[in-house]
Formats: C-alpha cells, structure tokens, sequence
C-alpha cells in the first residue's frame, strides 16, 4: 500500500469517511466559498443566509450597492473587502455570458471548469476547487492552509508554494479519496497538527510523519 493510501486509511479509521452531500448550485457555492475566506465555516454560512434573505435573487445582488450588500454579509466578517468582490463577480459574470448562471459548468472538464473560476478577480485555485467540489462533486482537490502544512508534514509533497502543492497533491490523491482526504485533513490540522505545537504525541499519523521522524532522532 502506497503511503498516501495509507494516510487515506488512518484518516478515515480516526475521523469517519465523510461523503460528498450531493449537487448544489454552482454560484451559491461560490458565492459562499468566497464568504468563508478568513472566518469560520458558521460565520460564512450565517453571511450567506443573511444575503439570500435580504436579496431575492443573484441579480439583485449585482444590482445592489457595495454597501448594502456589506451590510447583509457583516455577519461572516470582513465584509468591506467581500462584499465588492461578489459584485464584481457577478457583474463580470454578466457581462461575459449575460446571465449569472454557472451551471454549464457541470459540463465542462475539470480543468475548463478551473480556469473559467479562477478567471475572476478574487478565485484562485482553493476557491475554485471548494466551488467545483462541494457543488458538483468534482475530484478537485481545494489545499488550504491545514491541508498545506500538514501534507508537507507528512512528506507527501515538499516545501512548496500554493500552486504547486495543489499540482502535487492532485497528482498524488486518489479521485475517489479527494472529498475525504480534503475534510479529514483540515479536522487533523485543527485539532491535532496545529501550526505551533503540534500534538504529536496522541497524532494517529505519526508513524506516517517524516516530521515527527525527524523529532525522534
């Protein structure tokens, strides 16, 4: 067994095997992801409502001024920065394709799919990946900061930067264990292999780490 099967493996075995919860509108979860950048998974979730409450449609957003889209979403945090940025998007969105539809995505390939997203202002490869992901189930792997730091860690890629750890590790999970890996990775970052600190003691990967190796000698 290859060791990023084997780190599949004791991930699934300590936090479950979680499932992708099926198809979701394209633009929601962009929209979303965007509003989950810097804050917590609740706070973005409460943003979002607070946004579809207030405005009854996307079109409606892209029509509204700055500050009253900040103002639904101050909730999530950060919404002076955000709240232009999903304008923009969706004016962008609209004057590309005259619709704010996104859906034809499900279509395309995966890396079609990639670089439409990331062509908008603000969507880099982590966002475009949790978009595609969570909404359509994609086997697109979103590496955020726990999923960086721990995969270096474990010596499944090198000292790299973003993009290439998103190229290394794509390359290195399987398809079928993108969803899993991503979710079991961050819950490992967040309660175990904290940035300072890490609890390598009780860290049921440890004998999987080429850091924690690296402490033992």
């Amino acid at each position: 067994m290859s060791k990023i099967a084997r780190v599949c493996e004791l991930l699934d075995q300590h936090y479950g095997r979680p499932e992708w919860g099926g198809r979701k509108h394209v633009l929601d979860e962009l929209i979303l992801t965007i509003l989950s950048q810097n804050t917590t998974a609740a706070n973005a979730r409460r943003a979002f409502v607070s946004l579809r409450d207030r405005f009854a449609t996307w079109e409606d957003v892209r029509l509204a001024p700055t500050d009253k889209i900040a103002e639904a979403i101050k909730v999530g945090g950060l919404a002076n920065r955000k709240a232009p940025r999903i304008r923009k998007i969706l004016e962008e969105l609209h004057l590309r394709q005259g619709s704010l539809d996104l859906e034809w995505l499900a279509e395309k390939p995966d890396s079609e799919a990639v670089d439409y997203l990331t062509a908008f202002e603000g969507v880099g490869r982590k966002t475009a990946a949790c978009t595609l992901m969570f909404a359509l189930g994609r086997p697109i792997l979103p590496v955020d900061t726990h999923v960086h730091r721990v995969a270096e860690r474990l010596g499944l890629i090198p000292k790299v930067d973003a993009n290439r750890a998103h190229d290394l590790l794509q390359a290195t999970v399987p398809p079928e264990r993108v969803y899993s890996f991503h979710i079991n990775m961050i819950r490992h970052g967040r309660t175990i292999c904290h940035t300072r600190s890490p609890k390598c003691a009780v860290c049921h990967l440890k004998n999987e780490c080429d850091y924690y190796a690296g402490l033992s000698h």
